[in-house]
């Protein structure tokens, strides 16, 4: 089953598209990455799934149907820019989301209790939010995007401000929820966690798809093209290497794209003319790779 489709979606401001016949769907339990430079289209999209602004063109479908506000009680948005009241306590806040998104207010305040709980801020429930951590408030902005047990849930930035293990609590939430069936679309700079967690992925660029699809084949159609060297030494053979197509140096490693029918084992026998080398490993491309190129050949 599918939960949300885009059909040749359009959003223009101005008269200049923010998303130009963007098309792409989640499949049901999915977790999937919007992924995108800023200014790409990434907010202007996520808006448009889940109703905050219209199309000016194409559709979206939501849970096998075009897209209708009764649908939202069954959805949950995280957005980048929180939407807590900063004055009112967070019992206060919780209260009220859970209500706008269908709850009583006694369920909103017993689920708020139980989710404080979990992510170790039950202390703070009658503190206001603007004498909170961002990262403590983010928390508060998870629980009020999941306690009323959505089936669709969009996750834009749920990085940000979190330190390493709070990010790491949040990982592990999002695969439990993928575990319970629920779709997850995941909007996030953090490339390393979207390898982690997205099944499928699509990369937009100037409102338009790059890339889409199953995240393991996109990295298979890429190749083994990709090598990481440590060396000592000089290195010369980074400028002197005729297959080398790309290449990112810092310092004594360098991560390298190779051309096309290139051989590694040439390159290491190159390399090993003026440095010595403390690591050779020819790998798939990373999905920060893989970002990096596909921007760079569509600027």
């Amino acid at each position: 089953m599918t939960t949300v489709e885009l059909e040749r979606v359009c959003k223009f401001y101005d008269g200049v598209a923010a998303v130009n016949e963007l098309s792409f769907s989640l499949a049901s339990g999915q977790v999937f990455g919007l992924l995108g430079p800023n200014g790409a289209g990434k907010t202007s999209t996520i808006r448009m799934t889940i109703g905050i602004t219209r199309p000016d063109r194409g559709e979206v479908r939501l849970f096998g149907e075009p897209f209708q506000r009764r649908s939202l009680d069954r959805v949950g948005f995280l957005p980048e820019e929180r939407g807590l009241y900063r004055k009112a306590t967070v019992r206060e806040n919780l209260t009220l989301l859970g209500q706008l998104a269908g709850l009583s207010a006694y369920e909103a305040l017993t689920r708020a209790r139980r989710w404080t709980v979990r992510f170790g801020i039950e202390k703070w429930l009658e503190r206001r939010v603007d004498e909170m951590s961002k990262g403590m408030q983010q928390r508060v902005q998870f629980i009020a995007a999941l306690a009323h047990e959505p089936e669709f849930i969009v996750l834009d930035e749920p990085f940000s401000g979190l330190d390493p293990v709070s990010a790491n609590e949040i990982k592990d939430l999002i695969l439990e929820l993928k575990g319970q069936g629920r779709t997850i679309m995941l909007s996030t700079h953090r490339m390393d966690q979207v390898e982690k967690l997205c099944d499928a992925i699509c990369l937009i660029d100037h409102g338009r798809a790059l890339l889409r699809g199953s995240l393991r084949e996109i990295k298979a159609s890429y190749g083994s093209k990709f090598v990481q060297i440590d060396y000592q030494g000089e290195d010369r053979f980074l400028d002197s290497c005729p297959m080398i197509e790309s290449s990112n140096v810092y310092g004594n490693h360098a991560e390298l794209k190779l051309k096309r029918d290139s051989d590694p084992q040439e390159l290491m026998l190159l390399a090993a003319r003026s440095a010595r080398i403390t690591r050779f490993e020819v790998m798939e491309p990373s999905l920060e790779q893989i970002f990096i190129d596909q921007v760079a050949n569509h600027a």
